[in-house]
């Protein structure tokens, strides 16, 4: 039994607040015990990807994406606010850093699974080498992102 991508992107549909378009997503990962899904509101004219911090728990994918897909427009206005309201200058560097969290546990759960008995051990270590490359990749690039902000500071601007 091989584990699961550490995270993956489901498309639930687009939205619009204020004039403005928003793709929505729900990110989803496993913690061991369920699926968890973030719901990413990304702004069609800039790109730039909010993340709202409810989550959207399953028991498999396609359970937490349904749920996702049955949120009313309004219900996915209030959470884009939300998402809105708490969003960060450095975007960039906390998605690097979400991406580190995820590949450790995805490099936990293989070592789980190793242990168990529930992965093959060749294929296992290998797993384990790969997770361990891409998480050296992910640690290389935050140095990239570090003090890069999403978007200029409009009030500084102004003065």
């Amino acid at each position: 039994m091989s584990p699961s991508p550490a995270s993956a992107d489901h498309q639930i549909r687009t939205i619009a607040i204020d004039g403005q378009k928003y793709f929505v997503a729900l990110r989803t990962s496993h913690d061991g015990v369920e699926y968890l899904g973030r719901l990413m509101f990304t702004e069609a004219s800039t790109e730039i990807a909010y993340q709202d911090h409810g989550g959207v728990p399953g028991v498999s994918v396609e359970d937490a994406v349904s749920k996702a897909k049955e949120f009313s427009d309004g219900e996915l206005v209030q959470r884009c606010y939300r998402a809105l309201s708490e969003k960060r200058r450095y975007g960039k560097l906390r998605r690097a850093t979400d991406r580190v969290i995820e590949k450790i546990k995805h490099l936990n759960r293989i070592a789980i699974g190793l242990e168990k008995g529930l992965l093959d051990t060749q294929k296992g270590k290998l797993e384990l080498d790969q997770a361990q490359i891409d998480l050296l990749e992910i640690v290389r690039s935050l140095r990239t992102y570090a003090g890069v902000e999403d978007e200029p500071d409009d009030t500084q601007l102004q003065h």
